[in-house]
């Protein structure tokens, strides 16, 4: 790709007045580093805010995903999981501009805009791939109904707030266990610090490969969260018994209603989400910024021992 074609993909929150003006610089710098800044074909909020720029559309008619070299992204993880809808079947990397509340997939904070924005444009940055998870729905019949994907976590969960939801967990082919609950999380290292960790799952480091399984409120003995190897299948069945109906949410935004009879399979995708990252990264310094931890007390690293 020469630089007269490079396509820089700007995703921003469109209703928050700092990412706007972010999203403006983003454009800017672009244009005066003479490229193209591409806005998504399916945002007409970010397009209004944004309509006195000169910018081309990703999408149908304009732009295809695939010219995109890298997607500058400013908000909080939200926006960041909708950057990841958008690029992640033809690989561009995400460089994540943190301006909402935690932020654990952004790379920078507001602050740093514009070494992001440099940095980005010089291709000065290493990618870091994030284990994503493949979900389908089967029907009774075992036929599949539905497929997605997931940066964070899928969760099965009840529909109705007055009803419990009673579901079988599968492991790997073999039954688990049994029992009603209010849902069930499947989460990846990534997602350990989203839905997983309110929900009391274990929080694990990104560079670890594993699944993550969470039941939510669920009445029975054995009720703990389960880590499992990265290449587990989970299959988690809607029992037939259920009064009501369930719903697939997979990052928090995109859903499927589950009847009874239902089966959710999850599984490791063989396509990740490529983030960029422009420091190295160590994941107990974000942990300690993100939670505000106390680390009163700290005495220093301890020396390698020889």
């Amino acid at each position: 790709m020469t630089d007269a074609t490079r396509n820089i993909l700007v995703v921003a929150h469109a209703l928050r007045e700092n990412t706007v003006e972010g999203a403006r610089r983003v454009v800017a710098a672009v244009h005066e580093a003479g490229l193209q800044p591409v806005l998504p074909g399916d945002d007409p909020e970010l397009a209004a805010v944004l309509g006195d720029l000169d910018t081309a559309v990703l999408g149908e008619g304009g732009v295809d995903v695939t010219d995109i070299e890298v997607a500058i992204v400013l908000g909080g993880d939200g926006t960041i999981l909708r950057a990841a809808e958008l690029v992640r079947a033809a690989s561009v990397p995400i460089l994540g501009v943190n301006m909402g509340h935690v932020g654990f997939l952004a790379e920078l904070e507001a602050d740093d805009i514009d070494e992001a924005i440099g940095r980005a444009l010089a291709r000065d940055y290493e990618i870091h791939e994030r284990m994503t998870l493949s979900v389908e729905v089967r029907d009774a019949q075992d036929a599949v109904v539905y497929r997605t994907w997931a940066l964070n976590e899928a969760t099965v969960e009840k529909a109705s707030r007055e009803r419990m939801l009673e579901v079988m967990i599968e492991i790997d082919g073999r039954p688990l266990s049994s029992f009603g609950c209010d849902g069930v999380v499947v989460a990846t290292p990534t997602g350990s610090t989203a839905y997983n960790f309110s929900a009391g799952g274990p929080v694990v480091w990104p560079s670890v490969q594993a699944l993550c399984l969470v039941p939510l409120s669920a009445h029975a003995l054995f009720a703990r969260p389960v880590v499992l190897g990265p290449e587990t299948s989970v299959s988690i069945d809607v029992l037939e018994r259920n009064q009501g109906r369930a719903v697939l949410w997979s990052d928090g935004r995109r859903s499927h209603d589950l009847p009874p009879g239902a089966r959710v399979v999850v599984r490791r995708s063989t396509r990740p989400v490529r983030l960029a990252r422009l420091h190295p990264s160590v994941f107990t310094d974000r942990l300690v910024r993100k939670f505000q931890l106390p680390v009163a007390g700290w005495r220093g690293a301890t020396e390698a021992t020889p």
